[in-house]
This record gives structure tokens, sequence and C-alpha cells, in this order.
């Protein structure tokens, strides 16, 4: 017996476990920097630097690198910046552990306070998903062949998603941002902001093309004491190797700007007036092949009982992949500081999104988005100062009917923002949400692993009715009856005169054996 077969590869994941924890650490200004006398904003990123499996708990040993802006006490510049490193080792609880750790950094809050003019405490809020991936093979049979034993077989089609590769990269970045004609040169960089955006990829031929954007801001001190600011999209382009990508294929992706750096650099004409920006974007993707597989679904024998060992299997099919983009506008008084600011410097944003509802018509997402902008305003003594607030949002991604047992994977960037002044105690936050979903279904099938066939005795065979008359039952098919009285669809059409091969319920036929000379 020869068995045809079709190596079918699924990205398995298990439900993710999201870790909160919190760091308190002192953080010392060096003798290089001015006193602080006021901190006008804080910032921070967890850093992984190693995950580690060990008796149902996910050991992640890492940093906190924070960046703090304060208003200095005296110095050449009314601001200054520190930067400072808090080593985290965080167990987490997860009761299975098969394959691939996925650990990824969901979102870091942090505050700094004065202790006093040399030291600040920092209190660091991070919350980390973590979650497991598996690819699995899966061997299909297709067909069975038999010289000896002529077999009566029933094929299903499906389309089901091929795992192609599933990989991680890493995209290096380098770009210059030169300042515009009206700023000053650079003396020193005081503080910068550096974010990924308008993130962008297509499947191609042996490879995927990536295309986004790094949206810079700098705060530095100028050549004359002053201090100046600057804000520019870098964009940038590139590409992942990936052997036997086509075009049509289907991917998911997770993107995370790990790395990112900023100097200031001279000109062509030997003057301060250039930022070289490196930076790292690290990938994480699967690309699927939608495949058309012709299941063996069943198979008999006439003059031989076929016994199917079967074992179920879980694969996936796609639905639709949506990369759709909602748009959010606030206008919102702030009577707090409405005679305090004089221009917004720099605007920063975080989705949160709180609920993920399915709907018939795809995914209703509830969220708020973080805003927090830089300002100037009129004190020359400490001229910079910060505003945080929250902005609702909700957003309905298109999906199709929301079957029942469908799956998604949902992620999301903050594409554009910005927040203007409208009036003396009013400002307007404008933003646009980039939200990329993969839909899919299970689809779970009976995979024939193996066939034994037992004779049939002649006395068996004699017991058989040579005619049987019957009222098709609801539910009933041809092929189920020609396996059931051991003879084939075909000749219950032609006894029955079933020119299209259809039977309804309650339609009266006759069941002949196989063989059986008819009159």
């Amino acid at each position: 017996m020869e068995y045809q077969t079709e190596r079918i590869q699924t990205c398995q994941t298990k439900e993710k476990v999201t870790d909160q924890f919190y760091l308190n650490q002192d953080l010392n200004v060096p003798d290089a920097k001015p006193d602080v006398a006021r901190v006008i904003l804080a910032s921070g990123k967890a850093v992984l630097e190693d995950v580690r499996f060990a008796d149902h708990y996910v050991k992640l040993t890492g940093k906190l690198k924070v960046q703090v802006l304060y208003a200095a006490g005296e110095g050449e510049y009314p601001a200054a910046s520190l930067e400072g490193r808090i080593p985290f080792e965080e167990m987490v609880y997860l009761e299975e552990a098969d394959g691939s750790l996925v650990v990824t950094p969901v979102s870091t809050e942090v505050t700094a306070a004065v202790i006093n003019s040399r030291k600040l405490e920092i209190k660091g809020a991070v919350e980390i998903s973590v979650g497991t991936e598996t690819i699995c093979e899966n061997k299909i049979v297709t067909d069975i062949s038999d010289e000896e034993i002529p077999l009566y077989k029933k094929y299903k089609d499906m389309d089901v998603l091929n795992v192609h590769a599933a990989k991680k990269d890493v995209l290096r970045i380098r770009e210059e941002a030169s300042l515009q004609g009206t700023r000053e040169n650079i003396d020193t960089l005081l503080w910068t902001d550096i974010t990924l955006r308008k993130f962008d990829t297509r499947i191609a031929e042996d490879q995927i093309t990536v295309q986004g954007e790094l949206l810079l801001f700098c705060l530095y001190g100028t050549e004359n004491g002053k201090t100046d600011w600057t804000e520019q999209a870098l964009p940038f382009e590139g590409t992942l190797a990936c052997g036997g990508a086509e075009s049509s294929m289907y991917h998911q992706i997770w993107p995370e700007l790990t790395e990112v750096s900023a100097e200031p650099q001279m000109d062509e004409d030997g003057q301060m007036r250039l930022i070289a920006v490196d930076g790292a974007v690290e990938v994480r993707y699967v690309v699927y092949k939608e495949t058309r597989l012709r299941l063996l679904e069943d198979l008999y024998a006439l003059e031989q009982t076929c016994i199917p060992e079967k074992k179920e299997m879980r694969l996936h099919s796609l639905l639709m992949q949506n990369h759709s983009k909602c748009k959010v506008a606030e206008q919102l008084s702030l009577p707090e500081i409405k005679d305090a600011i004089l221009q917004i410097c720099h605007s920063s944003a975080r989705i949160q999104v709180d609920s993920v509802e399915k709907t018939r018509e795809g995914l209703q997402i509830e969220g708020l988005l973080h805003v927090n902008f830089l300002y100037l305003k009129a004190d020359d003594q400490t001229p910079y100062d910060t505003w945080q607030g929250m902005v609702p949002f909700s957003y309905l991604l298109e999906g199709g009917d929301a079957e029942e047992g469908m799956e998604y994977d949902l992620t999301w960037m903050t594409e554009q923002l910005s927040v203007s002044l409208l009036g003396s105690d009013e400002i307007e936050v404008r933003a646009v949400l980039a939200f990329q979903c993969f839909f899919w279904r299970p689809a779970v099938l009976s995979n024939i692993e193996e066939i034994t066939f037992q004779k049939i005795s002649q006395e068996e065979q004699e017991k058989r009715p040579g005619i049987t008359g019957y009222i098709v039952r609801n539910g009933d098919s041809l092929w189920d009856l020609a396996k059931r009285y051991q003879t084939t669809q075909e000749s219950i059409c032609k006894v029955n005169g079933l020119e299209d091969g259809e039977i309804k319920t309650g339609d009266k036929i006759l069941i002949f054996k196989e063989n059986m000379s008819i009159l």
C-alpha cells in the first residue's frame, strides 16, 4: 500500500501572560551636570538582555534605560538631562513553555522626583507580555493506492495556511538630519526622543521589503548659550531576506525599535548642524502560503472491511488580513496652563487598548491615547514644561462576520500625532492610529494515518441482502449509503435513474449489492 502525503506547517501560540513589575532606584547627578531644580520630563525603555525558562517560570533579565530632562538650578543652559540604567530580574509563571519564548515589552512608565539637587528618585512600572510560539509540522495523507485491493475514496478540498518561514531579523538604520537654515548650531544635545512610525512591509521575491520613518526630536543647547530644538521625520527603507518568498504570500509582523542613538556631527562646512541617527528595528515575522489541500477524507472496499486509524489535526484557514487606520480628533480645555504656553515644541503618545470585542462586523476596539507634550513658556529661568493627559477612542476594525472559532492577532502603532494651540486655553489633539490584524479560523480535520483490512467471510457476504429498499433520511449522502451497503455511488444512481447524482430526504430508492445481476 502506497501513501501520498503533503507536509503542512502551522504556527501554534499559547495564551500570553502579561506581567507588570515595579522598579525604584536613586539616580545621582554626575559632577559634570548642573544641579536639579525641577524635573520636566522622564521616560524609559525596558531592554531585555536574557530570557530563560526554568521549572514553569520565565526568568527575565535586563535594564530599564531612563532619560530625565530637568530644569537646571545653575549652569550654561536652563535645562539639562540625565541618563541611567536600572537592572531588573523578574520571574514570570508560565504553565506551559513548548516551543520558542516570545517576550515583548508592552509599556513602560517612568517618574522622577527630586530628593535633593544632586539626587533623583526614579520609579518605573514595566509591563511585559510572555508567551510561546511553536512551528508544528503535520504530515497529511492526501491519497492511498493499492494494486491488489480496489478502493473507493472520498476527498475534501481545503484552503489552509502553510508556514513558509518564521524568523527574527534586525534592520539597521542610519540616517542624518540637518538643521534648517534658521536654526542655530548645536553645542550639546539636551534631550532626544526617537520613535518608529509608518512601519509598512510587503512580501516580494525572496525577501520582505520594509519602509517607515523615525521621528526625531532634539532639544539642544546652542553655541551662544541658548536652547533650540528640531523635529524631523527621517524616512528609511530596507529588506529582510526570506528565501522562497512570493508576492502572493501572507505575513504577520511584529516590529520593535530596540536600539537608537543620536549624535551631533559637522556638516561639509565644519558647522555642527547635523544629527546622525543610528537605530535597530527588531522584526519578528511569520510568512504563510495559502495551500489548496486535497484531503483523503474516507475510503472503503467492497470485499474487505477498511479500518482507518485517524488523528485529529488543527490547521488554520485565512479569513482576511486588514491593515486599517483610525483617526482621533479631540479638543481639550487646559485652564490650568492657559497663561503659560507660548509654543508647543514636541508631542508623543502611547496607545492603551482596554478591550477588544468580536462583533458581527469585526473587532470593536476601545482604548485610551496617552498624550504628552513639551511646551515653551514665558519664564527665562525655567522655560520648559510638560503636560500629560488622555484621549479616549473607539474604533471598529472590519473583519467580516465574526464566526464561531474566529481567531486574530492584533498589533497597533501611533502613525501620526499633532498637538496644536487653538486659543488661550484650548488645544487640539489629532492622531492616526494604525491597526494591523490577521484573521483566521481553525480548520480541524481527521487525518487517515494508517489503514488495516479485514476480509469479509463468505458467510457474512451471504447474509447481506441482495436488494434493499431505502427511504432517504435527513443527513444521508450517496457516499454514506454506498459505503454502508457495499456498493458504489454510480450503481445507486444508475439503478434509480439519478441523473443529477442528488438525493433528497424522503426519496424512495433501491440499493443493489454490487456484482449482483439486475433484470
